[in-house]
């Protein structure tokens, strides 16, 4: 293994063992909220989206509008979705998150960003510098390989 491919993999191990040591806290909300990951999965791609249609949510998640409607209703129940008329179409429903939903995901999605400043904090100026000049090299390498179509 040459030194390169040594430090990738020592990297690698490095970044595995962080993500299971956030994993291992119980006490971030996606543990507390009892979702499916396909129920899951369509919060996420409300909040990205906004409201859309049952037709659009659909083809991003690549299931009928059968199957989306009964995991729909599930979340209507919750309140963390509701369905809605289209101001253009009254025979198109729209689906967005609530107020409770678009909390959730607020709080899982900041849940790792406050485990991180803390960790962040534990660091000293010099270490700090480092972690942010390696992250920015990170950034740099992601923006060049997805302007370059790679996957």
């Amino acid at each position: 293994m040459s030194g390169n491919e040594q430090l990738i993999a020592d990297i690698m191990g490095t970044q595995q063992r962080l993500q299971q040591l956030f994993a291992y806290d119980r006490s971030d909300p996606l543990f507390s909220s009892h979702l499916t990951l396909s129920q899951f999965k369509i919060l996420m791609l409300l909040a990205r989206h906004g409201n859309v249609s049952g037709g659009e949510l659909a083809g991003m998640l690549d299931v009928g509008l059968a199957a989306l409607s009964g995991m729909v209703d599930r979340l209507v129940q919750q309140d963390l979705v509701a369905r809605t008329e289209d101001l253009h179409d009254r025979r198109v429903r729209r689906i967005g998150l609530t107020r409770r939903g678009g909390e959730l995901i607020g709080s899982i999605m900041n849940a790792g960003e406050a485990k991180m400043r803390a960790l962040l904090s534990r660091l000293s100026a010099e270490e700090l510098d480092l972690v942010a000049q390696a992250s920015l090299l990170l950034v740099k390498a992601a923006e060049e390989e997805a302007g370059s179509g790679e996957s």
